[in-house]
């Protein structure tokens, strides 16, 4: 009975043959794959680190000096030792190879920047929210605090009514003019 379940299960009531499922509390198997596997975080580290370098004058410094050196031994050099002709067209194939792979690698640097970036923003964003809240609780609670001061007494205030007290009762000792013990 149970296989019957089974295998209308898999094929539906229609009939149909379905692919069977996967299951979702399992991992899937790995495919295999024609390419390599890298580290993106390596690879993205290296491109910084080069990019970082192509922007510095040390780079430009070394870059001149070999462009130099190389015209200079392919214009003075003995005709059999050049290796490249006047119009040094393979040094221009070395530029464009050099400048075709620096492009990228400096969009990936930039790209892996403004991301650090967009995160620093966001944590920066979310900071200035909670401080922007503390202080509204705090601008709340310190009014709150002055409108319970209003209604405290203060020392002035219980003094000022200490001497009215003192005041009254120095009247009330006082015999009245018109009254003497004699006429009592």
């Amino acid at each position: 009975m149970a296989a019957e379940d089974r295998s209308k299960a898999a094929t539906g009531a229609s009939g149909i043959v379905r692919p069977p499922r996967y299951r979702l509390d399992q991992p899937k198997a790995p495919r295999r794959r024609l390419l390599p596997e890298y580290d993106p975080e390596t690879f993205g580290r290296f491109s910084e680190r080069i990019a970082r370098f192509l922007g510095t004058w040390r780079f430009i410094s070394w870059m001149t000096l070999v462009i130099i050196v190389w015209v200079l031994w392919n214009i003075f050099a003995p005709m059999a030792w050049r290796y490249d002709q006047y119009p040094f067209i393979f040094l221009t194939l070395m530029l464009s190879l050099q400048a075709s792979y620096a492009a990228p690698l400096i969009l990936l640097a930039q790209n892996r920047q403004a991301d650090r970036d967009r995160v620093t923003y966001e944590q920066d964003r979310k900071q200035n929210e909670r401080s922007i809240a503390d202080t509204e609780y705090l601008t709340r609670e310190i009014a709150s605090l002055r409108m319970g001061l209003g209604e405290v007494a203060t020392r002035d205030w219980i003094r000022s009514e200490l001497e009215d007290l003192v005041k009254d009762l120095g009247d009330r000792r006082t015999p009245l003019p018109a009254e003497s013990d004699e006429d009592r």
